[in-house]
């Protein structure tokens, strides 16, 4: 998460937004920790919004 953080160029408070898309996603599949595709779906949709 840190990699993606500055190669992204993220600053910590959208990084913890990202977090919390993505522990909202593994709620939604009743998943308790957050997985990699969680992240990465977070992310996605972090790009659809910032544009």
């Amino acid at each position: 998460m840190e990699a993606a953080g500055e190669r992204l160029e993220l600053s910590l408070r959208a990084l913890h937004r990202i977090l919390k898309v993505a522990r909202t996603l593994a709620d939604l599949e009743r998943i308790d920790a957050i997985e990699r595709r969680h992240l990465a779906e977070a992310l996605q949709y972090r790009a659809m919004t910032s544009t």
